[in-house]
């Protein structure tokens, strides 16, 4: 009897944590339909209609890691990653919408990006995929893959980003103005002005 009951316990409490996965799996889902809205309505001005800017300093987000968008609009209403814009845009924002926003606009296709210095196309090249090893600066590839494909929620994908916003992004690593990964502020230290020019224009200009 006493075995029994034990069975019956464990059975119940099993029952309650495959409940409690398949309320959270349901609160988790997306709904596109109002990311979109919101999209149109918060993102479109700086990000494009489709997450495709067409102003270099802000990012395209079509085709992004929708759980990386996720940290960031997080991080962005915390305070965590500052920005006076994105503050006022992501305090308005609700864990949900977050989620529907972020889920929509990476369904959009990335546009091609745009690059034009040969020179330091080929050396961000050498950088993304091999580093710097006199310097002990490790390959970008290492964390965004050797395609820039990214990884989800950690770290971004990269390929066909614009050339100001990837420019900025990892010179205010190495200032210090942008703090929220350890790992790239101390990768962005080591970076001169040149190599993080090179690493911009290489990434702009996969296809």
């Amino acid at each position: 009897m006493k075995l029994f009951s034990t069975v019956l316990i464990a059975a119940s409490l099993t029952a309650s944590a495959v409940s409690g996965f398949a309320q959270e799996a349901a609160a988790a889902k997306p709904d596109l339909a109002k990311g979109q809205a919101s999209f149109a309505a918060v993102c479109a001005a700086c990000h494009g209609p489709d997450g495709n800017s067409l102003v270099p300093i802000y990012p395209k987000l079509a085709q992004q890691h929708p759980e990386y968008l996720v940290k960031q609009l997080t991080e962005f209403k915390a305070g965590k990653r500052q920005n006076a814009i994105m503050l006022g845009f992501a305090t308005t924002l609700s864990e949900d919408d977050m989620r529907n926003i972020a889920y929509w606009v990476t369904t959009n296709k990335e546009a091609p990006g745009t690059a034009a210095d040969a020179d330091l196309i080929a050396q961000g090249q050498k950088i993304f995929l091999g580093g710097v090893l006199e310097r002990n600066i490790p390959a970008c590839a290492g964390c965004h893959g050797p395609t820039a494909a990214g990884i989800p929620a950690q770290y971004p994908r990269l390929h066909g980003q614009q050339v100001d916003y990837v420019l900025t992004q990892l010179t205010t690593f190495r200032s210090g103005e942008r703090n929220n990964n350890l790992a790239m502020s101390e990768v962005a230290a080591k970076l001169n002005d040149r190599e993080i020019k090179a690493v911009a224009q290489y990434v702009a200009s996969l296809k």
